[in-house]
């Protein structure tokens, strides 16, 4: 431990990241001592929000995980560098929203540009809403690299989740708005400029109600990206009815219930591993640190 304080005073402070790096330790040894020492102070930036994971009992857990907020939104100091980590604390705070930002722009600019080029552009524009969801509603997209699902390929950081919902809009429409929006995310997904994946879903109206009713895991999912979503595109009335559809089916209370138990989960998870000897071989036990996802993406 002396020999990470010492790191600490020399360089100043530092993101669990960086600081992995430059120790070379496993991460969750690092964690460990960095949240149990007295002589080591960490900041962390950005906020905590709700992600339904199957593999948690009850469906809650608190995104970003344990990991992937010591690694990328926190700042790790002693007393010697204090005065610093503040300052530290609110530039990376700052690069965290000026990335969600910039991603929110390029989706933004992808969606305008597909509508726009469509040969029935105003009526999409007039029955179509696209809605903007995942770590760039909450602001708290990053950049890391990470091997995308289907082909493996390594992306930049946080998708573009988007979920475009329609109203009276013909099959025929949908058809080529689906596969114009696919072409454009393999472009993305394969011009080195880029490396983002979009990842999207068109549904009805009828499919929102239907989805609502929050009575199994893929609909309280469908439910909750609604309801952290933040407007795109497209026809703004059919975004302001879809919130007023999640206020009438109380989906914000049963998400902020659902919070509510992801946050003592993940407090009862970070007493538990700070006491933990062993190593996080155990499936059940690494659940608690990252997901299976992040194991692969960061090591």
């Amino acid at each position: 431990m002396d020999f990470i304080i010492e790191l600490l005073d020399t360089h100043g402070p530092l993101t669990g990241r960086v600081l992995l790096e430059k120790t070379k330790m496993d991460e969750f040894s690092l964690w460990k001592i960095c949240n149990s020492s007295e002589k080591i102070i960490t900041i962390t930036i950005g906020r905590r929000y709700l992600r339904l994971d199957k593999h948690v009992k009850g469906y809650a857990r608190l995104s970003p995980s344990i990991i992937r907020e010591f690694y990328d939104y926190t700042i790790i100091g002693t007393a010697k560098t204090f005065s610093e980590m503040s300052t530290k604390a609110e530039l990376l705070h700052q690069e965290i929203v000026k990335i969600s930002k910039n991603k929110l722009e390029l989706a933004r600019e992808v969606i305008k540009k597909i509508c726009e080029s469509h040969k029935d552009s105003q009526t999409i524009k007039n029955r179509a809403c696209f809605i903007m969801a995942g770590d760039v509603a909450y602001s708290m997209a990053h950049l890391e690299p990470r091997p995308e699902t289907s082909t493996g390929e390594l992306v930049k950081g946080s998708d573009l989740d988007i979920v475009v919902v329609t109203q009276d809009l013909s099959d025929s429409i949908i058809q080529s708005l689906d596969l114009a929006i696919y072409d454009q995310k393999n472009y993305l997904l394969k011009n080195p400029s880029y490396k983002e994946e979009i990842d999207y879903v068109i549904k009805d109206m009828a499919k929102v109600h239907e989805q609502l009713k929050f009575d199994c895991f893929e609909s309280m999912v469908a439910a909750k990206i609604l309801d952290e979503g933040i407007f795109l595109y497209g026809n703004l009335d059919i975004f302001q009815k879809v919130k007023q559809l999640l206020f009438e089916q109380r989906i914000p209370d049963k998400i902020a219930d659902l919070e509510e138990m992801a946050f003592d989960n993940r407090n009862n998870a970070i007493n538990f591993l700070l006491k933990y000897e062993g190593t996080l071989s155990d499936e059940d036990n690494m659940q608690l640190f990252y997901t299976k996802e992040e194991k692969e993406e960061f090591f």
